[in-house]
């Protein structure tokens, strides 16, 4: 069993920044793919980046340029980089981690929230 804990939302004006961060209860040796999804008030969960066990990114249209994810493997965790946020990125955003034997986690979620 894996814990998935994030961190990092709060309050922001548009235009600025906010890390998100993602701790795993302890270490993946196996292949696996992290990722953050979001879910806005009245709208369905969407994948918002990924990153495969190799380090390869996959981005939504909507924050290409803007939102970078990477990982540190050392410390078991996940970071989801926003800048030049907007309004439109107001969700709860969640971690997840899919393992190579198809084992799906997912975190608690954290709020983001931007304003105009």
């Amino acid at each position: 069993q894996v814990q998935l804990v994030e961190s990092g939302g709060g309050l922001v004006q548009a235009g600025g920044s906010l890390r998100l961060s993602c701790a795993l209860s302890r270490r993946i040796f196996s292949a696996n793919t992290m990722g953050w999804y979001r879910q806005a008030p009245g709208k369905q969960r969407e994948l918002v980046a990924v990153i495969i066990s190799g380090g390869s990114t996959n981005y939504a249209d909507s924050v290409k340029g803007r939102f970078t994810i990477s990982k540190d493997n050392a410390k078991n965790t996940v970071y989801l980089q926003m800048n030049s946020l907007k309004p439109e990125d107001t969700a709860v955003y969640y971690c997840n981690l899919v393992t190579r034997l198809g084992d799906d986690y997912w975190g608690q979620g954290t709020q983001v929230t931007v304003s105009s």
